[in-house]
């Protein structure tokens, strides 16, 4: 196809050899200006329309991805803003827990304090009344062993020399003068 263009190049420039530097063969100038139109025509027909579309579709390509990748920044700037609220969420609840524990512990102590107080005063109580009752009992055996005792002593007195109603007075004398609960 292209020899019928080319075939005459060689012929023209052999014929016209004389030329100067700017003369204009016109043989060679036609025949360039067809096969340059040929040419142009042959890459627009096959090149340029498959090499645009690869060229639009690469510039497609970018133009998704760099919105992809500012979405996806925009998405981490985003995730990173609610991960530091949650950081300063949980560390606000942190502290709200650490008070509250805080006050409870207190409050069960003030609550331990209390009790143990209150059960040693009435184990205080207590054993002031056991000790009471048995020095009630003690001094009531007492007497009863004085008493005891002194009916022997007078009843030893009685054999002796006194008379019975001497000795219930020296007896209750006695008595009357032992201390009382």
């Amino acid at each position: 196809m292209l020899t019928w263009i080319v075939a005459p190049l060689p012929l023209a420039a052999a014929g016209g050899g004389g030329g100067s530097f700017l003369s204009v063969d016109t043989t060679l100038f036609v025949s360039t200006a067809i096969l340059f139109a040929v040419f142009a025509w042959v890459l627009g027909k096959f090149a340029w329309g498959p090499l645009l579309r690869i060229v639009d579709d690469r510039e497609k390509g970018i133009r998704d991805s760099v919105g992809a990748a500012e979405r996806a920044a925009a998405e981490a700037k985003e995730l990173l803003a609610q991960h530091q609220e949650m950081l300063r969420g949980a560390g606000r609840e942190r502290e709200e827990i650490l008070a509250k524990a805080l006050k409870e512990a207190e409050t069960a102590r003030i609550e331990l304090v209390e009790k143990a107080r209150s059960d040693a005063e009435h184990i205080v109580e207590r054993a002031r009344d056991q000790i009471e009752r048995d020095k009630t009992q003690a001094i009531a055996d007492l007497r009863g062993q004085v008493a005891d005792i002194a009916v022997e002593a007078a009843s030893k007195i009685v054999k002796s020399s006194l008379t019975p109603e001497v000795q219930k007075k020296l007896v209750d004398d006695y008595i009357t003068s032992l201390p009382r609960a």
